[in-house]
């Protein structure tokens, strides 16, 4: 369907007014009351944009949501207090303008007065409080909490995440409507690269807390602020349609008139599809990259996500390290790239790719593809070593094992030639696969009920701490249960300790971290993706970000 927002006139107006009321049990009808914005407008000129993605999409919860897919949807439905420029600079989205304080503590933003959400309440700096609160709400168990009290270092966010403090002791505030204050324990230096991710964005309470259990599962329970509102969506639908927001702040610079995305996890339907037209963007891999790389359709684009596989440390024969070792010296990235993706991803040996974080000098923190040799590469008389020792250790010559991994072509390929690399490369070892659905795998992994899998991170900001800090014991994205009190004691340091105010000295120490993590052999990094992707002609202006939100529609046309 087409994505437009629209201002209604009167009878439509009422018309939207009744679907509401309907819709959220009731309590929605207060919190419409107040509405005193513009309300969409249903005639919406421009073209709809076509967009295939290969996993459904179980929420579109600011503060649920957790994966790459669900904050690109997201991150075209509503703003933030920043937004990320063409150039991945950090401009204003709802925030108008931006005070700090000399000791780098105390944020004041002014808030922008024409900022409304699709049922014309104003956004205002309550809606921010609201927000910031729910995500560290004790109750709401958020995955993502950890960004405001480990990373952003939110005043007393720890104390609220844990229940020790109440919500309203957290160090957000609203001066007034349109005055929004921010305190932290210690400053940080991408605090504002932080305030473009899905995590800080606005809420708005009266409509959330109306919704209940629902809010974020369908398009009757959902509200947008930003440059396209929801039209059509229920969570793990094969479908999404959004419309342009025409009362959006921004909206003179808005171009098409929607989006709509597609579920489509076999890579020769979308093909199929976008040759007949009905799709404008696809991403292609494997075999389909040779039929299109000459083609001026198609193009490449570096992405940050870091593709890995993460053993599960409280399996009594995984937790031994020399049988990790093993793996990821049996393991043929270069193969895996070059010929089972063959769409520009690229082998990579450490848990923190290139070309996203940078130092003061603009040194970049992964200067090459493999910095740690001794701890991995491929080498099969390495991993054959390893994996005598590992044997002995455990007295036991062979070893059965399941990896789970998402159930589209691509990653079905990757884990196939996974699996044919260890099997031939470690006699007596068996993997077997389990190919499910994304949302499920997240969910089995994050509650530890896996044995090997194969995962990706996708950076949230530009720094190494947005990788580095997922291994930190009890941290809810160390997925295979690492603990090691050296390595936490390092993060602490560089995150609210000392080295946080120490930049040159803070570098040194992460770089000491990431080696810890190889050592280890904590993770088995495997390639760092770039998108493979076919445009079609006269669709221009897409912002492809490797940190954050990947893809953003803002002033793309067609």
């Amino acid at each position: 369907m087409n994505m437009k927002h629209f201002s209604f006139r009167l009878i439509f107006g009422i018309f939207s007014i009744l679907v509401l009321l309907t819709s959220c049990k009731g309590s929605i009808k207060k919190a419409k009351s107040n509405a005193k914005g513009p309300l969409p407008d249903k005639n919406v000129q421009g073209q709809i944009l076509n967009v295939t993605i290969e996993t459904t999409v179980e929420s579109l919860d600011q503060e649920i949501a957790t994966d790459g897919v669900s904050f690109e949807v997201i991150g075209n439905l509503v703003d933030g207090l920043m937004q990320m420029a063409e150039d991945g600079s950090v401009v204003n989205a709802i925030a108008e303008k931006m005070e700090l304080s000399p000791d780098g503590l105390i944020y004041k933003f002014t808030l922008r007065k024409d900022a409304f959400w699709s049922n014309g309440d104003p956004v205002t700096a309550h809606d921010f409080v609201y927000g910031w609160q729910r995500a560290c709400s004790p109750e709401l168990k958020a995955d993502y909490s950890y960004l405001m009290s480990d990373i952003a270092h939110i005043k007393n966010a720890v104390a609220v995440r844990t229940g020790l403090m109440d919500l309203n002791q957290l160090g957000v505030r609203a001066l007034d409507d349109y005055t929004l204050e921010v305190e932290l324990e210690v400053p940080v230096s991408f605090f504002e690269q932080l305030l473009y991710f899905v995590t800080f964005y606005p809420a708005n309470q009266k409509f959330i807390e109306s919704c209940g259990d629902n809010y974020g599962k369908s398009t009757e329970y959902y509200l947008s602020n930003g440059a396209f509102i929801l039209e059509d969506f229920k969570a793990g639908g094969s479908t999404i349609s959004m419309k342009k927001n025409t009362a959006y702040y921004d909206a003179a610079k808005v171009k098409l008139g929607g989006l709509k995305y597609e579920v489509i996890k076999n890579r020769q339907e979308a093909y199929s599809k976008y040759k007949a037209g009905q799709l404008d963007l696809i991403e292609v891999s494997g075999d389909l990259v040779a039929q299109v790389r000459t083609s001026p359709e198609f193009k490449t684009i570096a992405s940050g996500y870091l593709w890995y596989i993460s053993p599960n440390t409280l399996v009594k024969d995984l937790a031994n390290v020399n049988l990790r070792k093993a793996m990821t010296f049996a393991l043929d990235r270069e193969h895996i790239t070059k010929t089972v993706l063959a769409d520009g991803s690229e082998a990579t040996y450490t848990p923190v790719p290139s070309n996203f974080a940078f130092n003061s000098q603009g040194k970049d923190f992964t200067t090459n593809t493999m910095e740690f040799p001794q701890y991995c590469s491929y080498n099969p008389t390495l991993a054959k070593q390893y994996y005598a020792q590992a044997q002995k250790e455990l007295g036991k010559r062979t070893f059965t094992f399941t990896m789970v991994a998402d159930d589209t072509d691509t990653q079905k390929d990757v884990a196939r030639a996974i699996k044919k690399q260890l099997e031939t490369e470690l006699p007596g070892f068996t993997l077997n696969l389990n190919f499910i659905q994304k949302s499920k795998r997240l969910k089995a992994i994050g509650a530890g009920e896996y044995e090997i899998t194969l995962t990706r991170w996708g950076p949230d900001y530009a720094d190494p701490m947005t990788y580095l800090a997922m291994w930190v014991t009890a941290n809810e994205y160390n997925y295979g249960r690492y603990s090691n009190s050296t390595y936490d004691a390092i993060v602490t340091n560089c995150n609210d300790g000392e080295l946080a105010t120490k930049p040159a000295e803070r570098w040194t120490a992460m770089k000491q971290a990431e080696e810890i993590i190889m050592k280890e052999a904590v993770i088995l990094p495997l390639y760092q993706q770039c998108n493979s992707d076919m445009i079609r002609p006269g669709v221009k202006g897409i912002a492809f970000h490797p940190v954050g939100i990947s893809r953003i529609y803002k002033l793309a046309s067609k």
